[in-house]
């Protein structure tokens, strides 16, 4: 790729905080891919996209990595979950047969498995080599008349957040505008109902979260033609120039797509978030606001009503449980302030929160929901979010997967909120699942347990110093089993040491 085109990528107009020093969306620097890397970000962007062979043109290495690491589901085909490689050596670097084994990776993929469009992503070291992705995919279309699309994307390109924007620029350049919309269906419930379409951009359906947020859609009218990328088919991919409004799910790195689509097709767009019950509320009115039809306005607000008097009465006693307990939340991104919304709403008291690749405006926005003063946390160790959770007398850490065991081993209850979660707190319906497991994790008994002292810290020690039977043994009373015995009738545990 060009450097005047990842050069125009980090400009993102639609993006107000793209040039700052200290933003998210500030310049990467190559080579440095703590956090992931650009490839990384863009297979992130694109592998939900359930019926497409997705083939990572370099070493294995690069494929097995990260490979379908963020939970994402599908209601339908399984062909993403599958991980294809060209699994370059380095004879192949040396004799420059990088070109030929990915086209005849391409037949490979198409004859066996038939998708519907093949992705081939690049990566370092065919970058560096100069394989010709874009050509090499063009011959492949035209051979097997099946989309074979070139994702460029190389991980010493910058960071995960550039990866996104790649991605989301492959999409707007090979495949959208590429297929119509069928007719919306009519509900003979509702013959009269005006159906709405509908985009959704950067919704991942991790631990399936999209699946909340549907059935409120399809109550109200609002067709989703393409949730990039969760659960989504190619042919949704290309009819994403039909909707008539765009939500940008709490990610700014694909606002490049939503951009596009309003430059092009003079589609308006707004992000919002679905964690938490305002934020809800807030996409759907918002959805109405764009879309200016009264009735729908109508649909939304009574429906808004509806469900938050019913999660009123369900979070009720979920929400007695709940309320002051203090919460440590390191996470990044949007979800650094979309989380602590969530939180605040059940009650509980957020003591600080992680801004790890978190954009100048989701700073402003923690500082509108938890104060001036709100402590950020910009970078996390063990040590240092164990200190602030004595510090802070926090009674739950709620992070990603990798601080588990940090949580685990001060004996402080943990809730994985990150991609590889097993539960979705997206929509009104995952807001009852949030209290649930939050509740659970707080008050499951083996807390308690794990911090009473062991039962031999309060024993005496022998009077003479040492164990019985010798300098090197060591004897402790221990409490009489059931059957009013001790261990050979004497009650006595006698571990010998050599």
């Amino acid at each position: 790729m060009k450097s005047s085109d990842l050069a125009a990528l980090l400009n993102e107009p639609a993006c107000t905080h793209n040039l700052k020093s200290k933003s998210g969306c500030a310049r990467p620097t190559p080579g440095a891919t703590a956090g992931g890397c650009t490839f990384d970000g863009a297979q992130i962007a694109l592998l939900p996209i359930a019926d497409v062979a997705h083939i990572v043109h370099g070493p294995s290495g690069c494929a097995g990595s990260s490979w379908d690491n963020r939970g994402t589901r599908s209601s339908g085909p399984t062909l993403f979950k599958i991980g294809m490689t060209t699994d370059l050596s380095e004879q192949d670097v040396i004799m420059g047969r990088g070109e030929k084994r990915l086209f005849h990776a391409v037949k490979q993929a198409i004859d066996r498995y038939s998708p519907a469009a093949v992705f081939v992503y690049s990566t370092c070291v065919t970058a560096l080599i100069g394989d010709d992705l874009e050509a090499v995919c063009k011959a492949a279309t035209q051979r097997w008349n099946v989309p074979v699309i070139p994702v460029d994307a190389a991980g010493f390109y910058g960071n995960k957040n550039l990866g996104n924007r790649l991605a989301g620029e492959a999409m707007i350049k090979y495949v959208v505008g590429g297929s119509e919309p069928e007719p919306a269906p009519v509900d003979p419930a509702r013959p009269s109902l005006r159906v709405h379409d509908i985009n959704l951009i950067g919704e991942y359906n991790i631990a399936g979260e999209l699946w909340h947020t549907l059935p409120l859609f399809d109550e109200l009218g609002l067709r989703v033609l393409c949730a990039l990328s969760g659960d989504a088919r190619f042919r949704e991919v290309q009819t994403m120039h039909r909707a008539e409004a765009t939500m940008v799910v709490c990610s700014r790195a694909m606002l490049n797509v939503a951009r596009k689509l309003q430059e092009s097709y003079g589609i308006p767009w707004f992000e919002g978030s679905f964690y938490g019950i305002g934020d809800v509320s807030s996409a759907l009115r918002d959805f109405a606001r764009l879309l200016d039809d009264a009735e729908l306005s109508a649909r939304t607000e009574a429906l808004i009503a509806r469900e938050e008097a019913r999660l009123a009465m369900e979070l009720a006693p979920w929400r007695e449980r709940l309320r002051g307990k203090r919460v440590l939340l390191y996470t990044g991104g949007v979800k650094s302030w979309s989380i602590v919304a969530a939180l605040q709403d059940l009650g509980m008291h957020v003591v600080a929160t992680g801004t790890k690749k978190s954009t100048e405006e989701d700073k402003a926005r923690i500082k509108a929901l938890m104060g001036e003063d709100a402590k950020m946390i910009e970078d996390g160790n063990a040590r240092q979010l164990l200190n602030l959770a004595r510090e802070y007398q926090a009674d739950i850490l709620i992070a990603g997967g990798r601080n588990q065991y940090t949580a685990l081993k001060a004996r402080l209850p943990f809730l994985d909120v990150n991609q590889e979660r097993e539960h979705g707190y997206a929509g009104y319906q995952g807001m009852l699942t949030l209290a649930r497991q939050l509740t659970r994790a707080l008050e499951n008994p083996v807390w308690e347990a794990v911090r009473r002292p062991a039962p031999w810290h309060a024993l005496p020690s022998p009077s003479n110093g040492r164990g019985v039977g010798g300098d090197s043994e060591i004897a402790h009373p221990l409490p009489s089993p059931a059957n009013g015995r001790g261990i050979e009738g004497e009650g006595r545990l006698e571990v010998r040491h050599g």
